[in-house]
């Protein structure tokens, strides 16, 4: 009996049929906004973790008046890191590598082009523990300098090229960094890498910048900066520390609270959407009174008359989550293309489900906006409904 109530509704669907296209519009519309919005949250969401999970494993360390500079600022700050702090920091950390960094920012010169550019100084051997070269090669002795790939790129530095600092020095490019992205502890591209020891005979400082700390476990992060705080930190303040893997959680939280808020804004044409077919619905029974008294006269169940407008709902709730979730996934693959320059984090799971995700919210808009009709229809009066004109 349910097949027969079922195909009076499709066919009632077909006899309106463009009401029933608006209506279905509606729910492709709202669908789509939820889904293409839900993708472009997740996939930046995605596209930051990426970028920031090479330095997940970081600790940065940095004197306690020098936040400015804690993230690789490039500006020296009065307070430093003495080399004894370094020796104590290696003792607590152990057996994790302990990377003292100096940071500044200095003028240069390439060739009639002058420049102000981060300039950070490692020991040679530590710098495989933060960077890795694209042309050339690491730093080696007292000598050279490592280029950034967005500084190489924008003054056309090039393995050989000669760079003259603010002192009147030259260092010869000896390697191009491969791209890094965003980072909490150095933000290489933009940046040239020097050897500590010919920075030190250079500018004669007082003490490092950072302390980077490279954790081999990661799940050891929050006990070693416990340790830290215990060591340097018992009657004030000294030192202050810096987990990149607490600030990515909180990224990743903040792009998760806006991906929830953008795809909320596209609930809003869904609602608009359920409005439309309550009212499609509403018209049905309307137009249709003395139809229902027919069918309730000749021992048709309540229930039933329910069913029939139910199912009326549903298949526009089916055709409009359909054709929206395919139209979201094209969407999605352009906005991708166009916002991030890559579809990748298009077919991850969690953006493929929020196409699932528009497409329940359609169909089960569609379904709540059906209710009311279908109890008004199942309630009329027989009788009354049979004189209706």
């Amino acid at each position: 009996m349910s097949w027969t109530f079922f195909d009076i509704a499709r066919r009632n669907l077909q006899r309106n049929l463009f009401r029933s296209m608006l209506a279905i519009v509606g729910i492709v519309i709202g669908v789509l906004a939820i889904s293409s919005l839900g993708i472009l949250g997740n996939s930046l969401t995605l596209s930051v973790t990426d970028q920031l999970s090479t330095v997940g494993d970081s600790l940065t360390v940095i004197p306690h008046s020098g936040g400015a500079s804690g993230f690789g600022g490039g500006t020296a700050t009065p307070e430093k890191i003495s080399d004894r702090q370094v020796q104590d920091l290696r003792r607590v950390a152990a057996p994790n590598p302990v990377i003292p960094v100096y940071s500044t920012a200095e003028r240069i010169e390439v060739g009639s082009e002058k420049a102000v550019l981060s300039v950070y100084a490692l020991n040679p051997d530590d710098v495989s523990l933060l960077v890795e070269v694209d042309q050339g090669i690491l730093l080696r002795g007292n000598s050279g300098v490592l280029a950034g790939s967005r500084a190489a790129t924008q003054y056309k530095l090039k393995v050989g090229s000669q760079i003259r600092f603010s002192d009147g020095s030259t260092q010869r490019v000896v390697g191009i960094l491969k791209e890094r992205g965003l980072g909490f502890d150095i933000q290489p591209d933009m940046a040239l890498i020097v050897p500590a020891r010919r920075y030190e005979d250079r500018t004669h400082p007082t003490g490092f910048d950072q302390v980077i700390i490279k954790v081999k476990d990661t799940a050891r992060i929050e006990a070693l900066q416990t340790a830290i705080d215990q060591r340097f930190n018992r009657r004030e303040t000294v030192l202050d520390t810096f987990s990149s893997k607490e600030i990515l959680s909180s990224i990743q939280t903040v792009f998760g609270q806006i991906s929830t808020f953008t795809t909320a804004i596209g609930g809003i044409s869904l609602v608009v959407a359920g409005i439309s077919i309550l009212n499609v619905m509403m018209m049905s029974v309307t137009e249709r009174t003395k139809e229902i008294g027919i069918l309730r006269s000749i021992g048709t169940l309540r229930r039933e008359i329910r069913q029939m407008f139910i199912y009326e709902a549903l298949m526009l709730g089916l055709i409009g989550s359909a054709l929206g979730g395919l139209l979201s996934f094209g969407a999605g693959y352009l906005i991708s293309l166009l916002v991030l320059q890559t579809t990748k984090y298009l077919f991850d799971p969690s953006s493929l489900s929020s196409i699932a995700l528009g497409m329940g919210f359609g169909i089960a808009t569609a379904l709540l906006s059906g209710l009311y009709p279908a109890w008004t229809a199942s309630n009329l009066n027989p009788i009354e409904a049979l004189r209706h004109e």
